[in-house]
């Protein structure tokens, strides 16, 4: 435990949905609406500890999102939580309101069973993102499970679009270290009455449609990024460099001799993708 400036941190291990939670709390999420299912239903539970956090059960799992949704518009960073196959049951409005966009962050957190430990069925829930043209995180531990809860309120806000963070069982019920730190508030977002935008009869759909298209359009990540990004990482030294940089893997590859032309093989790559593509 300790404190930098204003801000009070704390290391200690935390299951992978009490840290999704955290990462809610820590984030100034106001309302939480969801529906109960393993392997998601602790981050809810967990959520419920925290005083400022409103948080419900839905009596089903678009009822939840709804209700998340609202709340977002009124100006409340919100979140809804739900296994893989609730948000079959969510679909109508998790389609909709990635045509409307949000007012104040909107997070929805699917959690999916790879190997069916307690559901009916597989599904890869990153198929519906792709298809309601969402985006969708993924964290790999507890830690990226606070940090990216914290980043997809702040995508949501940014980019007007609710955000899906993808869950899967072995991290939503395993445990890792994590840093939190306090609780940080952003100032309601004042409703502002817009028809065209939030009530998606078809004539004001046909518009939002084109205008979720042309979003998409303007924040495209391509090749062309990924070879700048390249680029750039190469101007910070040699890959031995760079990964020393990182906690806990500097003394690992001490003495690890390290191929730097993986670099220059990867931008080959890039660039005959990018001449092939010149050419379709």
């Amino acid at each position: 435990e300790g404190r930098i400036g204003r801000i009070l941190y704390m290391k200690q291990l935390m299951l992978g949905n009490k840290a999704l939670a955290r990462g809610l709390y820590e984030a100034g999420c106001s309302v939480v609406s969801s529906y109960p299912g393993t392997p998601s239903t602790e981050v809810t539970e967990e959520a419920a500890k925290y005083d400022e956090i409103y948080c419900e059960w839905a009596p089903n799992e678009k009822v939840a999102m709804e209700v998340a949704f609202g709340a977002s518009l009124a100006g409340k960073r919100s979140f809804c939580g739900m296994k893989h196959v609730g948000l079959n049951v969510a679909a109508d409005p998790l389609y909709t309101c990635s045509y409307t966009g949000v007012n104040a962050g909107f997070v929805i957190c699917v959690a999916d069973d790879p190997g069916m430990h307690s559901s009916q069925n597989e599904q890869d829930s990153r198929h519906h993102a792709i298809a309601a043209k969402i985006p969708m995180i993924e964290p790999s531990d507890s830690q990226e499970a606070i940090d990216f809860t914290k980043m997809a309120f702040e995508v949501s806000e940014q980019f007007d679009t609710p955000v899906i963070i993808k869950m899967v069982t072995r991290v939503a019920h395993s445990q890792s270290i994590v840093n939190t730190v306090d609780r940080v508030v952003p100032p309601v977002v004042p409703y502002e009455k817009n028809i065209a935008k939030y009530v998606m009869m078809p004539a004001n759909a046909k518009v939002r449609h084109t205008v979720l298209e042309e979003k998409l359009r303007k924040n495209k990540f391509d090749l062309n990024d990924l070879l700048d990004q390249l680029q750039e990482v190469k101007k910070m030294g040699s890959m031995k460099d760079i990964l020393s940089m990182l906690p806990g893997i500097n003394k690992k590859v001490k003495d690890v001799e390290i191929d730097d032309r993986q670099f220059d093989r990867m931008k080959a790559i890039i660039l005959l993708w990018l001449k092939n593509m010149e050419n379709i």
